[in-house]
């Protein structure tokens, strides 16, 4: 109704209900699952409809709520189904190749006879028969039994059938119903999708479920998708399928229609500075093998190519385990009493694998890379670094690149470094704040700076003013450096400003520790008398003589999560301006774009947003 009031409706009955159910009265209609990589159809998902007359009681949401209060679901579920085996067959899925997704409550999988009854159709002999039907779990629905749903999943299973969590992450069961179901598939809500190129906390979900998946062999389908940037982050994670409104909308019949997808080089993508920050920069493909393959595969790599230290195994695109070259020869082709040849020629990689190597993701700073290095067991400490990406194996990196590419990126940032502080300069400092954009990684940014610097420095002379920056970048560094384990980042933009990043949300306590340990050594930058007369006078900006304070902190946050941050640039203005507004509070301050606080002199003051 355009005057905005809500539209009245029927609820269904329990009448309308067995009416249906009796009369058939739904309809199936088809949404293409479309490849990832070559944009054609892998697979429809069966939606149910509801027909003209049955439309004006509600959705077929309001219909399975009321059938779940009349104790009904089983059997609308069972309908749905069968509704929609009979319309793909018509509609000829067997000449497709397609996989077939249709929808079941939890519910419902605990009446084996139903089961047994889709199962045993002749018309779904042959889909059964190639392991082509998948049947969607909803994870909407709340699960009373958990033996009695693992049983039932498994009965499906030994028919033929695959399976889906539906809605992953939306409902109930979660993380457990994942490990209990070990499906074929999950399909990530599309609440997760929706607006993810805007949303980093997303966007970092999204990351994490589909490195697990990868991981555990399971194929990710991304619904909802709704605009070419949702679809582009999903390429970006190696999701395999992608459904939604901007690939094709349902249809009453099976669509073949080929999608355009566009073209994304990870790895280019990646080698976009220099000197590398990623692990993943450094990635060597190289030769791999399977679990398979006989150990004779190996040693013959390892004697044509003397310089291969390693050879990764992998399987289905996951890294099983490492092969290193010395303990492989030493072990296995020579042995304790040289026959070790005779007796290992015949024998698989999977055999010997090492659980024992070092697995990074490709996205892991060369920092971080090394500490894990320094952290392993002696025999392992030359081993060369196995990387994936999303869950993939993605390549190796041999520890004499990751010695030289530390010590390139510490020989340009000494170059790029101030040389006053010794801190990272401006371009190293725009460096690292766009990765952290692009990795979409949630962050505080503070911008520091001193006030009435300049007529300090004119007053007090050069000398003392480079000694109060040197304790200024003192302080910022054991401050943000002893809080943070991992993210975190100091920086000295120049003269008296520096930029601190911490891990989001954790910026307010450790400025205001910053504050309080400056403000400790006030007696130290200026003498008693100024001490005394709470400042000194001196010629200000204006070129006035006047009473000029004494020093203190002005410092603006930016937290990332609170703000859609597009570059190094938006971020600086972003910082400028909350900096800005510190500078205008008399003393020491802090002013937040996302809590709209003033701290000054150990007291926080709430701004009216």
């Amino acid at each position: 109704m355009e005057s905005g009031e809500p539209q009245s409706r029927r609820v269904f009955s329990r009448a309308d209900i067995l009416k249906l159910l009796h009369d058939n009265g739904l309809m199936t209609w088809f949404q293409p699952i479309f490849s990832a990589t070559t944009g054609k159809v892998c697979g429809y998902e069966a939606l149910t409809r509801l027909s003209d007359p049955l439309a004006d009681n509600g959705t077929i949401a309001d219909l399975f709520l009321r059938a779940q209060e009349e104790g009904l679901t089983p059997w609308l579920d069972t309908l749905c189904q069968k509704n929609a085996f009979s319309q793909a067959v018509d509609d000829g899925i067997f000449a497709s190749d397609a996989y077939l997704y249709v929808n079941v409550c939890p519910e419902s999988l605990i009446y084996q006879d139903i089961c047994e009854e889709i199962a045993t159709s002749s018309s779904l002999e042959s889909l059964l028969r190639k392991g082509k039907i998948v049947l969607e779990i909803t994870e909407q629905e709340a699960i009373r039994n958990y033996d009695l749903f693992k049983d039932a999943i498994e009965r499906y299973r030994d028919m033929g059938f695959k399976i889906a969590i539906d809605d992953f992450g939306a409902g109930y069961g979660g993380l457990k119903m994942l490990s209990i179901i070990n499906p074929d598939f999950v399909k990530i809500d599309r609440h997760f999708v929706t607006n993810i190129n805007q949303d980093s906390f997303k966007y970092n979900l999204v990351d994490a479920i589909a490195t697990v998946c990868h991981k555990l062999g399971i194929t990710i389908i991304a619904e909802g998708i709704e605009h070419l940037e949702e679809l582009e982050v999903m390429q970006h994670f190696g999701i395999e399928l992608l459904q939604g409104f901007y690939l094709e909308r349902p249809q009453p019949y099976l669509s073949d229609k080929v999608v355009s997808i566009p073209s994304m080089d990870i790895e280019a993508a990646s080698l976009d500075s220099d000197p590398p920050l990623d692990i993943g920069q450094l990635c060597q493909e190289g030769i791999v093998l399977s679990p398979k393959s006989e150990l004779m595969a190996a040693y013959l790599y390892f004697m044509k190519n003397d310089s291969c230290r390693s050879i990764p195994v992998v399987e289905n695109g996951r890294i099983e385990g490492l092969i290193c070259r010395s303990r492989f020869l030493e072990t296995h082709m020579v042995g304790p009493l040289g026959y070790g040849f005779a007796l290992s020629k015949h024998r698989v990689l999977a055999d010997i694998l090492e659980d024992d190597f070092l697995l990074v993701k490709a996205e892991t700073a060369i920092e971080d890379v090394i500490d894990k290095v320094q952290g392993r067991a002696e025999t392992f400490l030359y081993d060369d670094i196995c990387v994936s990406h999303n869950g993939y194996y993605y390549g190796v990196v041999g520890i004499y690149a990751l010695l030289e590419a530390t010590n390139q990126r510490n020989i340009q940032l000494a170059r790029g470094a101030n040389p006053l502080t010794g801190l990272p300069g401006n371009e190293f400092i725009q460096r690292t704040v766009s990765r952290f954009i692009n990795d979409k990684t949630h962050f505080d940014t503070c911008y520091i700076d001193i006030d009435n610097f300049k007529p300090y420095n004119d007053y007090y002379g050069f000398e003392k003013g480079d000694m109060v920056i040197r304790a200024l970048a003192d302080i910022i560094v054991n401050v943000i450096k002893t809080r943070e384990s991992r993210q975190h980042f100091v920086g000295h933009i120049g003269g008296d400003d520096f930029i601190a990043i911490t891990r989001s949300n954790s910026s307010y306590a450790a400025c205001r520790k910053i504050i309080a340990d400056f403000e400790q050594q006030l007696s130290t930058f200026h003498t008693n008398g100024d001490i005394a007369n709470e400042g000194y006078f001196a010629v200000d900006r204006q070129g006035n003589e006047a009473k000029i304070p004494l020093l203190s902190i002005s410092i603006g946050i930016v937290n990332s999560a609170d703000c859609h941050l597009g570059s190094y640039a938006e971020l600086s203005g972003l910082a400028s301006e909350v900096k800005c507004l510190a500078k205008a509070i008399d003393g020491s301050a802090i002013f937040q774009n996302r809590r709209k606080e003033r701290y000054y002199s150990n007291t926080t003051v709430t701004i009216a947003a």
